[in-house]
């Protein structure tokens, strides 16, 4: 959460945001990082110029991005010098019709250079997706279009969430489905089908047919429900021979679960496991604090040393000493309230591995990458799947409030609007990233190799063709992959993008 320290005027002033990472130097070292944005125009107050109610909304996105934006620089209009006052830029945003339309126009090429700000209309939504509290049915799917080159759209079942919809019903992964209530699934329609306010689908199943469904005639109906989706989905050792093998499906970087993580990794610590198996191909991100709790699960021998580092926009990373923008591997859970009283305070567990094996795709993202990244610069990391999405870079969550928090004075409660604009981007300690994502066997060691839906197996089990070559990986070394799963083409969309935060990192406030 940001600290408010600022007053309610907007103009020729120093705002102050407080963000705080949660690092750890020898045993732990909490920075309060003070984000000052400089004097955004000449002197002036909103009083002296009242903001109409038609673009209140817009006032706040501009103010937002010239503030946070990592490409704030490469906007004219989001330069500190385009209006002298108020006035000149209340005339500037009643051009805009709505917050949408602003946002996208201060966008620095979006789905080029820019490819995850987003704006939201619904801010609590947004702030339960962060904690894996979504409306779904429970049936998280991946879809494909027909093999024949027509516009028809094809799903097929990844997993269930337990305590769903979709786990009261007959359904198990690899099902194949194509139409939703009596209409087949196309390129133009699979979005108002699938992800509308509807509260109910009536999902028609199909068989396979070499990616060319035909319809079963089974038909089932799901209800969308508030869902909390505990990320951590599968936890074991798995014995091969004479080696334990610790595994690991891991859905989103949720803070509220990392006390779980935690004790999944005292499991493994306890049972001394040989190997480490993290499958993170259905896992978009989430938060940067426990990606660096992860990385430093996993090892535990670089305690205090660095683990990321952040870049933001050139005004804020001049106001402060490059130590700031640093995060550390840590030794410590620990997380604070708004007053500085300690909620959460707990030994990290540690495995001290020098290896790690990541199932990865092209679902795989952020926070995700992250860990992947840090982690290569210290061990021996291998990644097995498909190219991840390539996402280094990281946002906040703005508010329509005077300094920008979600209980900062004079919140505007008129309206539920929240931006989620890239403010900074990521490196691991030798200044690397992969903005075009991880290879397997190409970026990393390890193999490539597809999920395909027509052989899904069991996830956890030596059924799924992914974690079956893995572990054969592990255990023998070999890299010999049949080749249609190798070269099976990616989903073009799937459920968890339809989610508030999906393939997000975000930095977590206090």
């Amino acid at each position: 959460m940001l600290q408010d320290t600022q007053n309610n005027n907007h103009f020729n002033q120093t705002n102050f945001i407080k963000l705080d990472t949660t690092i750890s130097m020898k045993k732990y070292l909490r920075v309060f990082f003070f984000i000052a944005v400089l004097p955004l125009l000449l002197n002036c107050s909103k009083d002296e110029n009242p903001i109409s109610k038609n673009i209140e909304v817009q006032d706040f996105i501009w103010k937002g991005m010239n503030a946070y934006y990592f490409w704030q620089s490469n906007i004219p209009d989001l330069s500190d010098t385009r209006f002298a006052s108020q006035s000149e830029l209340n005339d500037f945003l009643q051009g805009y019709d709505s917050p949408e339309e602003i946002f996208e126009a201060l966008r620095f090429q979006p789905g080029l250079v820019d490819r995850f700000s987003w704006i939201v209309d619904d801010y609590i939504e947004l702030e339960n997706s962060f904690q894996g509290i979504n409306t779904t049915t429970g049936m998280d799917f991946g879809l494909k279009r027909y093999k024949d080159n027509s516009t028809n759209v094809y799903g097929y079942v990844r997993y269930i969430l337990p305590n769903s919809s979709a786990a009261s019903k007959d359904i198990k992964r690899g099902m194949i489905f194509n139409t939703i209530n009596g209409t087949q699934l196309t390129d133009s329609n699979y979005r108002n089908l699938l992800f509308s306010n509807s509260t109910n689908l009536n999902v028609g199943f199909a068989n396979y047919n070499n990616e060319n469904p035909i319809s079963n005639d089974v038909f089932t109906t799901l209800s969308k429900e508030e869902i909390a989706e505990n990320p951590i989905a599968i936890s074991k050792i798995i014995r091969e021979g004479n080696k334990k093998i610790g595994y690991l499906l891991y859905n989103q970087f949720s803070s509220s679960y990392d006390e779980q993580l935690n004790t999944v990794f005292n499991s493994f610590k306890t049972e001394n496991i040989d190997d480490l198996i993290i499958d993170l191909r259905y896992n978009g991100g989430g938060s940067v604090n426990t990606a660096t709790y992860l990385g430093s699960m996993i090892t535990g021998q670089f305690t205090g040393e660095l683990y990321s580092k952040e870049v933001w926009n050139s005004k804020i990373q001049k106001a402060y000493s490059a130590d700031n923008f640093y995060n550390y591997f840590t030794d410590e859970i620990k997380r604070t309230d708004e007053n500085g009283n300690v909620v959460i305070q707990e030994s990290i567990h540690s495995l001290n591995l020098s290896k790690v094996y990541f199932i990865v795709s092209a679902s795989t993202a952020s926070a995700s990458e992250l860990v992947i990244n840090s982690l290569r610069s210290y061990i021996e990391v291998k990644i097995v799947g498909t190219t991840t999405v390539g996402k280094q870079v990281g946002s906040v969550t703005l508010y329509d409030s005077d300094n920008l928090r979600r209980n900062g004075a004079n919140l505007n409660t008129t309206h539920s609007y929240a931006i989620q604009p890239i403010v900074l981007e990521i490196s691991n300690k030798d200044n690397q990233n992969e903005p075009d994502g991880f290879t397997p066997d190409v970026t990393l060691p390890g193999i490539q190799i597809a999920e395909n839906e027509g052989n899904l197996g069991v996830l956890g089990e030596r059924s799924d063709p992914l974690l079956d070559k893995t572990i054969t990986y592990i255990t023998t070394g070999s890299k010999e992959v049949l080749k249609i799963n190798k070269l099976k083409s990616s989903d073009f969309y799937n459920s968890r993008l339809a989610n508030p935060a999906s393939n997000n990192m975000y930095s977590n406030h206090r």
